[in-house]
């Protein structure tokens, strides 16, 4: 399911890019009324194949981006493939200068997934007042560098390569002012379309379980986690159906998407983790260690899944939590 070799890892990402752009055309963006439908794709793509879920999940986040800023005349239907890059790192910095009205570029982007493979990416930078502003640029132009994919050591997602990116007067186009990227009510719902793609590995993961439960007899502890998993898969795919209905009902803007958001990765990412464990502790180890697919899909799972910072991220939801109650509004 997830060759290593360079050429078929190539030839993996070339096909699931093409399958993004053509996703890209028929899908229906998050707030369209029909966001469930969009999240149960990712959802179903993820299930089969967490490389093709990671890989057509930023195409259309960038899609989906464009069109709330407006800016929907960058892309063509049906041609170039998209990313996104706002991650930060502590030692690299990327800036963006204004001369005459024209954007350039330069410094480094630091965690670019397939940086060398995509036509364009949204990239965040830093303005002069400090601020964060979107991008877009095209990665195909002079001037733009992507370190290679040597240093990419994962067993996860091993097609799915990320580098630093290093841009050097590079022209770019701003999408939206400054801090709206993070501001917007659409950041938040691009956070749960991530989360349903951690639940449809999970799902995946899931279904390896109970198919072994049809080949021989479970005991009472194989049953228990077959209960575990179950429970935990319900709630986070009710949670989602809820979720969409709230960006659709326009229920899920400002602090209540972001919040909703935090509960919505929380939730997932447990289900995944505890999944992953139940699968761990109910299969042993023979399909890690006999079945390709299965191997494949826990460790794709075990590193997409870190895309949520655990504890961090508890520690947000609950300064969330805090704040609302502080301020008269009912926590639970």
């Amino acid at each position: 399911m997830t060759p290593t070799s360079g050429t078929a890892a190539t030839d993996r990402v070339d096909r699931a890019l093409a399958r993004a752009v053509e996703l890209g055309t028929r899908i229906p963006l998050p707030g369209s009324g029909r966001t469930a439908e969009a999240w149960q794709l990712l959802t179903d793509l993820a299930a089969t194949d967490l490389t093709l879920a990671r890989v057509v999940e930023p195409h259309l986040d960038a899609l989906a981006i464009l069109d709330q800023a407006g800016l929907t005349g960058l892309t063509t239907p049906g041609t170039g493939t998209w990313g996104v890059f706002a991650a930060e790192g502590p030692d690299v910095v990327l800036e963006a200068t204004s001369s005459d009205g024209a954007w350039t570029l330069t410094g480094t982007k630091p965690w670019c997934s397939l940086a060398g493979s995509l036509d364009s990416a949204l990239v965040t930078a830093r303005v002069g007042d400090g601020g964060r502003r979107a991008f877009a640029v095209d990665l195909r132009a002079e001037g733009v560098r992507a370190e290679p994919a040597g240093a990419w050591v994962s067993r996860g997602l091993p097609a799915v390569t990320s580098c630093p990116v290093h841009f050097d007067a590079v022209e770019a186009t701003p999408v939206g002012a400054t801090d709206w990227y993070l501001t917007r009510d659409g950041f938040a719902w691009g956070g749960i379309g991530v989360a349903a793609c951690w639940f449809g590995g999970a799902l995946g993961v899931a279904r390896t379980l109970l198919a072994a439960s049809h080949r021989r007899t479970p005991d009472q502890i194989a049953l228990m986690h077959l209960g575990r998993v179950d429970a935990a898969l319900h709630e986070t795919r009710t949670l989602l159906a809820t979720a969409a209905d709230a960006v659709d009902s326009g229920r899920a803007r400002g602090q209540d998407g972001a919040l909703l958001a935090a509960r919505v990765r929380a939730t997932a990412f447990r289900c995944a983790e505890l999944v992953l464990e139940a699968a761990a502790h109910g299969l042993g180890p023979a399909p890690l260690a006999f079945d390709e697919d299965h191997a494949a899909r826990v460790a794709d799972l075990h590193l997409y899944v870190r895309q949520h910072h655990a504890e961090r991220d508890d520690v947000s939801l609950g300064r969330r939590v805090l704040d609302r109650s502080r301020q008269g509004a009912a926590a639970w």
